[in-house]
């Protein structure tokens, strides 16, 4: 793994802990929050760009990961902001993230100090 790539999962672990902090409200909090809701696609966006940026060969390391999916996410919320289903956001926080955590937590393994 290149210092990149660990900068880049250290980048999607931040934003992970941030939305899970901003979503401690609840799901109904969430739908009627703008701020919080900002907050979190704000988040996803981060997510989506480092993944972008993440080298071939660590993205080789996880298959299992929807590495593609997960950029094209942040090219849905960043480009097309006005057709945003929230619900869709508020699923992918609570079914997606929590197993794409314990993958980059894996992935970064010893290496949170490069």
């Amino acid at each position: 793994m290149t210092k990149d790539d660990a900068s880049y999962l250290r980048h999607i672990r931040g934003a992970i802990h941030q939305i899970q902090c901003h979503v401690q409200g609840g799901e109904a909090k969430f739908m009627a929050d703008e701020m919080v809701q900002d907050a979190v696609i704000r988040q996803l966006s981060i997510i989506g760009e480092a993944v972008g940026q993440l080298s071939d060969e660590l993205s080789e390391e996880s298959p299992s990961v929807p590495w593609t999916d997960i950029y094209g996410t942040r090219n849905k919320l960043v480009h097309d902001y006005f057709g945003v289903d929230l619900q869709a956001v508020w699923d992918t926080v609570q079914q997606d993230l929590p197993s794409l955590l314990t993958t980059v937590n894996a992935l970064l393994g010893g290496q949170d100090d490069l």
